[in-house]
């Protein structure tokens, strides 16, 4: 009897097909004994079914005839085993993909057999039963048009009452295997974009417009454990960064996805979808995580740090594209902190949920009486600028400063945060300015609308004869409004539908800094001091070079059309080197890393403000070509060319004084002493005499000031950092010396840093002894001359950079006489 079931001839046959289901029809149950040929005549039919599809209708017309599907449905009931409940899934699945004749699908889902597959009770404690059952409905919802889906929905009186796919479906969206979940959002996304208007409808009533609040429930949970992680790398720096920082990339990458999938629901046209999805975002969300988490510092009951808020916060606006949610978070920025807790039981102990949020978590041992810390913005007069006060007061007197809204707390960490506060709050501005969805009269009201866009409004508002736009437009104040809240209607609907809608009560809208007060340019100048000192610095060789490295990386950011997916440069910390690596903060590697640092931000800064003022990025910084080098320099005296000293070649020994060092113990050398500089550049030699030739000698060691491409402290070409003479030997001169570059700048060419440490990254030490007093003094004085030659020409260099006032009267005059009082920068921003 089985000879002929294998008989390959007759795989594909329409005989096969009758002798298949023939037998099927004979089973009365189905147990160990007949469960193979169970499996593989599933199998069969499935492979018969999907060849007559493409070759021969009367397959499927035999199919229909015997009601195998009905046959199905009866081998499911008395099935014992679980590889039979398998293969069927995997049978049905297979034929849904491959049918192509309409005729067959509508076959398919007729007669509620695809319902009662549907809904049948399966092990789901089997994983592989899970997957296969998960499959066979996403196979269902891709065959989903206007015409099927009426197969696979119960109606009354015109209204689906019932949609067992969907509903099925949906108990499975939070499940903890990712592959589960995406393909329960492939489905539902499926179901949403045939456009059935009972379907619709049905989706969206209740109970079944739960799925949304618990889709962003399950959402709200991610962000908590992302902000987990995030801690502890922060709290944690050392071996396990990199298992870290794979954990956070892993998470965001899911966040992120979630997110994607919000827009792309919303993308499908349902009516009150975005509606939904925006309130739940809203109130489970934004209102009572994520804005309270941007005080200054953190409060009791809320589980999310800034970084981690700033980074979802620009997520949401960035990829969940609503305009009543990009408008609202907008407004809410204006709202104390205190809007977002009920006045009744705020107290520390013992929170009150807002909305009935409960916190997943509260840390172990939480202090109610640590201080925090509260800014206070004073402005004496309209000419002065701001003054930060870090004023403490204690959660037993005030939960937090009232009048503090979340706009200032983002001022405030770009002005004085750490480095990930003010990554953050930028990126947060960043896309703002780039939401589209988003009002220009929002951007105004925050201070952040380009002054091209605030010209082009006060023009607009001058021609068709509005007083406000035209005195604006000529008078000698440079601001777009007066006290900073003339933005328009738009944030005053807003304010009354926080109040009416979600409870929050920002009627007593008070803009605390003076719009006069340019709190954009106080921090520029302050960075610009900063960097001015990293001239005189431990690394000023690179200074130019890094700083032309950082002007195209941020320019092609901020021309970027939206914000770069760098999540890293949010959630992480910038510190790459730690204790374990044998690296103190007073090294030359800290101070390298502080000074790319510094770099960053001050071309930010410095890019911001060209954008403020509408005008084009330059290719390259703004800055003084090399100058020539001087007749007299000690450089030209010494026959030195731009490639600087090599090692064993000749050099003319002028003002060079004779040395002595040990680099080894024991092994005592004879040198001569000299310091040279030229351009940016800078080298201490040590040079043999030549005997026969003088005043010429042979470079034996050199401790370049500037670039060199070598790292390992045992090689013999080093960095100069401090001179500093022996108290109690005045014939000793102790150099503390420093690589020749950072490691972190060409990871290509040292690989990845901190995972292989052959050696220490450390400072060197040379103790130079000379013959007396007097040539120590010589030698000391000849090193910070050079020093101070390569600091001033690197200043010089950086020069039409650093001059801010010129960038903007040059802006001013290329704009025409009756504007330039107009264009100031970014009045009452950042």
């Amino acid at each position: 009897m089985w000879f002929s079931f294998w008989k390959s001839r007759d795989r594909l046959s329409l005989d096969k097909l009758r002798y298949l289901t023939d037998q099927l029809i004979k089973l009365q149950t189905v147990n160990e004994v007949n469960k193979d040929f169970v499996v593989e005549a599933l199998r069969s039919i499935a492979e018969l079914i999907t060849y007559g599809d493409q070759h021969d209708s009367a397959f499927f017309e035999f199919f229909m005839e015997k009601q195998v599907m009905g046959e199905f449905v009866r081998i499911l009931k008395v099935s014992r085993t679980v590889t039979v409940s398998l293969q069927l899934l995997q049978t049905i699945s297979i034929m849904i993909q491959n049918l192509k004749n309409e005729h067959a699908i509508y076959y398919m889902f007729s007669n509620e057999h695809m319902n009662y597959l549907i809904t049948y009770s399966f092990d789901f404690q089997n994983e592989e039963l899970l997957s296969y059952y998960i499959s066979f409905l996403r196979a269902i919802s891709g065959k989903l048009d206007r015409n099927t889906i009426s197969l696979l929905v119960k109606t009354q009186n015109d209204e689906v009452v019932s949609f067992p796919l969907y509903d099925e479906a949906i108990h499975f969206a939070s499940h903890e295997e990712s592959m589960v979940r995406t393909a329960i959002r492939a489905l539902t996304l499926n179901v949403y974009h045939v456009g059935d208007e009972s379907v619709n409808k049905y989706v969206t009533s209740a109970p079944h417009a739960d799925y949304f609040s618990n889709l962003v429930k399950f959402f709200r949970r991610q962000c908590i454990n992302l902000n987990a992680l995030v801690s502890d790398s922060t709290k944690n720096p050392g071996a396990e960064s990199a298992d870290t920082t794979t954990l956070i990339s892993t998470a965001v990458d899911e966040i992120e996805d979630n997110l994607y999938y919000f827009s792309d629901v919303i993308s499908a046209g349902i009516p009150d979808v975005g509606w939904l999805i925006t309130d739940n975002i809203l109130q489970l969300l934004i209102f009572p995580l994520l804005l309270p988490s941007l005080t200054i510092k953190a409060v009791e009951g809320i589980q999310i740090g800034a970084a981690t808020s700033l980074y979802l916060v620009c997520c949401i606006l960035r990829i969940v594209k609503i305009k009543d949610l990009a408008n609202t978070i907008s407004t809410a920025l204006f709202c104390p902190l205190d809007a977002f807790f009920p006045e009744s039981g705020a107290k520390p102990n013992g929170h009150t949920s807002f909305y009935g949020f409960a916190h997943e978590s509260r840390p172990p041992g939480s202090n109610t009486k640590e201080g925090v810390g509260i800014l206070r913005v004073d402005v004496p007069n309209e000419s002065s600028s701001p003054h930060i006060h870090p004023v403490d007061v204690t959660r037993e007197n005030d939960y937090c400063d009232s009048h503090l809204s979340l706009r200032e707390a983002l001022i405030y960490y770009i002005m004085s945060g750490d480095d990930i506060q003010v990554a953050g709050s930028l990126s947060v501005l960043a896309t703002l300015l780039q939401t589209k969805e988003l009002d220009e009269s929002m951007l105004d009201a925050l201070g952040i609308l380009p002054q091209r866009k605030q010209h082009k409004k006060l023009l607009l508002q001058a021609l068709v004869g509005e007083v406000s736009g035209e005195e604006q437009l000529f008078s000698s104040e440079s601001s777009s409004s007066k006290d900073g809240t003339e933005c328009g209607s738009e944030l005053d609907s807003c304010l009354q539908k926080l109040k009416e809608q979600f409870g929050l009560l920002c009627s007593s809208l008070e803009v605390r800094a003076s719009p006069q007060v340019h709190r954009f340019q106080d921090s520029y100048k302050n960075c610009t001091s900063a960097l001015l000192k990293e001239t005189r610095g431990v690394w000023p060789d690179l200074l130019v070079a890094v700083l032309c490295d950082e002007w195209k990386r941020c320019k092609r950011a901020i021309e970027a059309s939206s914000p770069r997916k760098e999540p890293k440069c949010i959630l992480l910390s910038s510190q790459r080197f730690s204790s374990e690596d044998g690296i103190t903060s007073d090294s030359s590697f800290a101070a390298g890393e502080r000074m790319c640092e510094l770099v960053k931000v001050f071309v930010l800064l410095h890019q911001l403000q060209i954008f403020s003022l509408g005008r084009t990025f330059p290719e390259k910084p703004p800055i003084n070509p090399p100058a020539d080098v001087f007749e007299n320099s000690r450089a030209r005296s010494a026959g030195l060319d731009a490639a600087g000293p090599k090692l064993g070649t000749e050099l003319r020994l002028v003002d060079a004084v004779p040395c002595r060092i040990a680099f080894e113990r024991g092994k005592e050398r004879h040198f001569s002493f000299l310091a040279i500089s030229l351009g940016t550049s800078g080298w201490v030699v040590l040079a043999e005499e030549l005997p026969l030739k003088e005043p010429y000698g042979v470079v034996r060691m050199v401790a370049p000031l500037a670039g060199s491409n070598f790292i390992l402290v045992s090689s013999t070409r080093f960095f100069l950092l401090k001179p500093k003479p022996d108290d109690k030997n005045s014939r000793w001169l102790h150099l503390r010396i420093r690589p020749s570059t950072l490691p972190f700048l060409e990871p290509a060419k040292y690989g990845a840093y901190g995972k292989s440490k052959t050696k220490a990254l450390v400072d060197g030490r040379w103790t130079l002894a000379f013959r007396d007093e007097e040539s120590c003094n010589t030698a000391l004085s000849m090193v910070l001359e050079e020093i101070n030659l390569q600091s001033y020409e690197v200043e010089r260099r950086l020069k039409p950079l650093l001059d801010l006032k010129s960038l903007v009267e040059s802006s001013n005059s290329s704009q025409g006489p009756r504007t330039s009082s107009f264009h100031s920068t970014l009045s009452n921003s950042f």
